[in-house]
C-alpha cells in the first residue's frame, strides 16, 4: 500500500484476517521499517488473534538516510496520524478503531501521535521502547497503554518506569526475564508478542465504531 502523508507517500504493508476486530499500526524504531522480521512476527500473531495491522515505513527511503529525520519524533508522529487518518478512509479499515505498537525510537512517536490524535487512539504497546521520547505528551495519553522491556536492557527499563510514573491512562509495565533490547533471545519475541495480542485484544475489540 502506498499511504499519502502531505507531501510524501508511505511504503506500508496492511494485512487482514477475516472479519478484524481492531487494526494495529506499527511504529518501527530507527534503522528498522515496514519488512522488520521483529514487527513482522508480532504482525502475524496479531493477526492470528484476529487484528488487522499497517507495518508502515514513517520515512521514505531518501529520508531514512538523514539521521536528524529518522530521530525527529514530531515528524515520526505527524507521519502516524497521517496514517491514522488513512485507515480512518480505508472501506476495509474505517470502521475499526487503531492501536499504536512502537518499537525503540518508534514507541515514543506512538504516544505522542496517542495523545495528539483527534479521534481517540484505542490502545499502545510498546517494544524495547522510549516512551520518554513523548516527554510532555505523556500526562495527556488516554490509551491504555502497555509498556515491555526486557530484563536484561536496564538502561530502557529505567526510562520506561520513569515514564509510567507520567502516564495518567491505564498502563502496565511488563519485564520479560532475560531478554535484551532487540528480544533476540529464544522465545522471548514470542512473549511479546502474545502480551500485544492480549493487550489489543482487549481494549480494540471492545472499540468497535457503530455505523
Amino acid at each position: 500500500m502506498q499511504v499519502p502523508a502531505g507531501r510524501v507517500r508511505l511504503e506500508g504493508i496492511l494485512g487482514l484476517p477475516e472479519k478484524p476486530a481492531g487494526v494495529v499500526l506499527f511504529a518501527h524504531g530507527s534503522g528498522s521499517g515496514r519488512l522488520s522480521p521483529r514487527n513482522t512476527l508480532v504482525a502475524r500473531t496479531l493477526q492470528g488473534g484476529g487484528l488487522a495491522t499497517l507495518l508502515i515505513d514513517l520515512l521514505e527511503e531518501q529520508e531514512a538516510e538523514d539521521r536528524r529525520k529518522v530521530f525527529d519524533i514530531d515528524l515520526l508522529a505527524d507521519r502516524l496520524l497521517a496514517a491514522t487518518a488513512w485507515l480512518a478512509q480505508t472501506p476495509a479499515t474505517g470502521s475499526l478503531r487503531v492501536g499504536y505498537f512502537g518499537a525503540s525510537t518508534g514507541a515514543g512517536a506512538a504516544l505522542q501521535a496517542a495523545a495528539r490524535s483527534p479521534a481517540p487512539v484505542a490502545a499502545v504497546v510498546s517494544r524495547g521502547g522510549r516512551p520518554d521520547l513523548a516527554g510532555p505528551y505523556l500526562p495527556n495519553v488516554m490509551a491504555p497503554t502497555l509498556l515491555i522491556v526486557g530484563g536484561n536492557d536496564q538502561p530502557v527499563i529505567r526510562m520506561n518506569r520513569e515514564a509510567l510514573a507520567l502516564l495518567t491512562c491505564p498502563k502496565e509495565l511488563v519485564i520479560v526475564p532475560g531478554a535484551t533490547h532487540l528480544f533476540e533471545e529464544p522465545g522471548t519475541l514470542e512473549q511479546v508478542a502474545d502480551l500485544a495480542v492480549r493487550w489489543f485484544t482487549r481494549y480494540l475489540a471492545l472499540s468497535l465504531i457503530v455505523p
